[in-house]
């Protein structure tokens, strides 16, 4: 058996973690909202004001602290009007990013915010850059957090809110490199200096203004958002990155059905996030050395070719154990890199991409990658600590990830194992504090193992026997292909 050393000091603190980090992205895309999220209140699926109730208690558990919406590149054709009022006399629209379908509006930004109330979470909103205005984002900021006498506040009361809403994160356009408008980075900070300005705060309510940052690499565009903006005018600046097997946008390979080979060439490919981080870090360290702008990974996930036999334009694809593991290395990155970043969003929460959940009809199935949400959720709001891993290597990749945090003097420590066939022994050494006990959680099966309707139960988390404490020393065995927690104190 294999064996490597991981060193943790709990005394050097990297950083907070800012819970956000582990937060999920909803776009009006496929069966996400719809049929997903959202069934109606007429549904005979369990619902409170027709939003599923197994939904909102499956992100309770796992303390869902953020949901983006309404988009994705629907945000940069969405006009929030559309979405309020009796939904009788929504205004119906084409959603032309995604199938082709009729969007009815009938989920609206009450509907969000009642969704983000029920769960707990903080909304995101993305606000439309490329095809909206200026006054008609001031005006929903103003429809949304505003108690005074004004027409968006009064609209608000007619349409049954009565106090407003708290809204902290508003993302000013998305993607506008692409779908939100093909421009040019000057041309959009010039538009995102623009709009920010008449982007409000209206009596408590304080927005944490985000402006459209690169896609995957693209250096030259954050050098050139950070030349233009400041702590006064944004306060964070997103990345986009997709784990795509094939490289292949237009085969990008099958969610399923892969070989040992695709493995670890995902892998690989996930792990860029930490080149990616670093990097884009860095060219912001020039500009913000004190780190005032935070980054904000407000997409990031594994994308496939849709499901045999779904609309391709639904985006649905399966989730096995091979997405957990690139979820478990990916929010060690993040845990890791959390003195800059401050949020992270997986795409998507439902039925879309890398989803948490799948649903059909009355029936839901959490994911392989929800379980390493779950896993990993006592990281939020700890104290990023110094943790080093020895290098071991499965081919050219790392062969274990890890992250430590302390919160209330408890060290959580979080691994994946991305061999497919090898266990590995870890030997954990722990200065700055005494352990008195150890326990732990573990996500194991094999990669292309999978939950769906007729056995939602194939893979869980269990308990990780096997584990010894000596001295400041723990040891375990983390098996083939796992995702793991570990509660020491």
């Amino acid at each position: 058996m294999e064996k490597i050393g991981v060193y943790i000091n709990t005394k050097d603190v990297k950083g907070h973690i800012d819970p956000e980090i582990f937060g999920n992205f909803s776009e009006h895309l496929g069966r996400c909202i719809y049929n997903g999220i959202y069934v109606g209140e007429g549904s005979s699926i369990p619902n409170t004001r027709g939003i599923r109730n197994d939904i909102v208690d499956a992100f309770k558990k796992i303390k869902l602290p953020v949901l983006r919406w309404p988009g994705g590149c629907f945000a940069d054709e969405y006009h929030w009007r559309d979405g309020i009022g009796a939904k009788s006399a929504r205004k119906k629209m084409i959603n032309t990013n995604w199938g082709g379908v009729v969007e009815d509006n009938s989920f609206g930004t009450h509907e969000f915010f009642d969704l983000c109330e029920q769960i707990g979470c903080e909304p995101y909103l993305a606000g439309n850059l490329g095809s909206g205005t200026v006054s008609e984002l001031s005006e929903w900021i103003e429809y949304i957090t505003f108690d005074g006498v004004s027409p968006m506040a009064l609209l608000r009361r007619e349409n049954g809110r009565e106090k407003p809403w708290r809204l902290k994160y508003l993302g000013i356009g998305n993607e506008n490199w692409g779908c939100g408008g093909n421009m040019r980075a000057q041309y959009y900070a010039d538009e995102y200096r623009r709009y920010q300005s008449f982007c409000k705060n209206f009596g408590e309510n304080k927005l944490y203004k985000i402006a459209c940052g690169p896609n995957a690499d693209d250096y030259g565009w954050t050098e050139v958002i950070m030349q233009n903006l400041s702590p006064w005018t944004a306060n964070g600046i997103s990345l986009h990155y997709y784990t795509v097997p094939s490289g292949n946008w237009e085969h990008k390979g099958s969610a399923r059905d892969f070989s040992d080979e695709e493995y670890y060439t995902t892998i690989r490919k996930t792990l860029y996030m930490d080149t990616l981080l670093t990097r884009h870090g860095q060219i912001m360290d020039r500009y913000d050395p004190d780190k005032n702008i935070g980054l904000v990974v407000d997409e990031w996930g594994c994308w496939y070719d849709v499901e045999d036999g779904t609309n391709p334009g639904f985006l649905y694809q399966q989730n096995t154990m091979r997405d957990a593991i690139v979820a478990a290395c990916n929010l060690n990155i993040f845990a890791a890199h959390c003195d800059r970043v401050v949020m992270a969003n997986i795409a998507q929460a439902v039925n879309v991409l890398q989803a948490v959940i799948l649903t059909e009809g009355a029936g839901m199935v959490l994911t392989p990658t929800y379980h390493v949400f779950d896993l990993y959720k006592e990281h939020q709001d700890g104290d990023s600590v110094y943790c080093f891993t020895e290098k071991l290597t499965e081919g050219d990749i790392p062969a274990v990830s890890c992250a430590a945090s302390v919160k209330d003097g408890v060290l959580t420590v979080t691994a994946a194992n991305c061999s497919l066939n090898k266990d590995i022994e870890i030997a954990i050494d722990i200065a700055g504090t005494a352990p008195s006990g150890c326990t732990g959680r573990v996500l194991n099966a094999p990669v292309r193992a999978l939950n769906d309707f007729d056995a939602p139960d194939n893979v869980t988390i269990k308990p990780l026997d096997g584990i010894s404490l000596s001295g400041n020393t723990v040891k375990v065995v983390l098996p083939a292909c796992s995702a793991a927690e570990l509660t020491i104190k």
